[in-house]
């Protein structure tokens, strides 16, 4: 069983110096949680990996605690909505905020005004990795790795590749190969994968990134090929090195991409391990490996202290890849 947070650990993930003298009386207050109905924010619409992970993960907390767990997408601002709301929300345990990387480290380079910040207005409790990405090219192209989709960049004009928004992991990826290779693909950016990997399967773009979830109904149909994936190999496209093992150096194949789970700063301790405890029991149980496989997911939910590692080694260079986009905040 995981040990109970420190004051040190909680001040690093979040939860303001001011609250903690009040912690006592709020812990012993807390003692029953949950004893009603927790709801879950979701930043993004309902069918996308946010929200499959908030309703498989909200079905295992519901079925350890005998409550029910009422999942509310609240889509809009690339995750501005549902942070708002969570910002907001009594910080006792019963509203957590669902989202991912983006709203929680770029969207401060991305939005101008941004009416949140992370460190100061949540405490991250679970952070569930999303797996490496796939670079799907369309058949069009006739490559097979990245070293051709290379030499077939520099001998194809107007080479585009799509993203699922400006400032993603996508747009970053295509910067970096830019970068290392004297490239000039042009981004595509689309608002979420669907219309993406829709072009990418017609030849209208030359390729994609994105999740495998979304990209792997072109990969079966044949009309798109992977040729490399961020980060490690996947288990469902085991033959499909990734960009690093292909040569790319940039340390952009290499972050890691996740779903998160936050509550608001002042949360008692003895709720955020609670939740913490659920979260990685519930990313060991069949139902939820089930999906994370079909995603081409391989690791589930993070104990508290290993989110917080992560998220604060990550974050700064996180910040750096996107502030080198150019990008101006809108």
């Amino acid at each position: 069983m995981m040990k109970a947070l420190s004051r040190r650990q909680l001040i690093a993930g979040g939860i303001a110096a001011s609250a903690l003298p009040v912690l006592g009386s709020a812990a012993r207050a807390q003692s029953s949680w949950p004893n009603r109905s927790i709801k879950l924010v979701v930043g993004f619409p309902a069918g996308g990996q946010s929200d499959l992970f908030a309703r498989q993960y909200g079905e295992y907390i519901s079925s350890q605690t005998g409550q029910t767990v009422v999942v509310e997408n609240k889509a809009g601002g690339g995750g501005v909505l549902a942070a708002v709301e969570v910002k907001r929300a009594q910080p006792d345990g019963y509203t957590m905020m669902v989202t991912s990387t983006t709203p929680m480290t770029s969207n401060r380079l991305l939005i101008k005004n941004l009416p949140y910040e992370t460190e100061k207005d949540f405490i991250i409790v679970s952070i569930m990795p999303t797996g490496g990405l796939p670079f799907v090219v369309s058949n069009k192209t006739k490559v097979s790795n990245l070293a051709e989709f290379v030499e077939y960049a520099r001998k194809t004009p107007n080479v585009s590749v799509g993203t699922w928004a400006p400032g993603s992991t996508a747009h970053i990826a295509i910067s970096e190969l830019n970068k290392q290779f004297g490239l000039d693909i042009q981004p595509v950016h689309y608002r979420g994968e669907n219309a993406m990997w829709t072009d990418v399967a017609g030849g209208a773009i030359d390729g994609g990134i994105g999740s495998y979830g979304a990209a792997v109904a072109v990969i079966d149909s044949g009309r798109g090929k992977a040729i490399a994936v961020s980060g490690k190999r996947i288990e469902t496209l085991p033959d499909v090195a990734s960009f690093t093992e292909q040569g790319a150096t940039s340390p952009a194949f290499r972050l890691t991409g996740y779903q998160c789970f936050s509550v608001p700063t002042g949360t008692p301790p003895e709720v955020v391990n609670r939740i913490s405890e659920l979260l990685v029991a519930g990313g060991k149980s069949e139902k939820i490996r089930t999906l994370m496989t079909k995603l081409g997911i391989r690791d589930s939910a993070l104990s508290f202290a290993d989110t917080q590692k992560l998220y604060q080694t990550e974050t700064p260079l996180q910040l750096e890849l996107v502030k080198s986009l150019g990008l101006t905040p809108s």
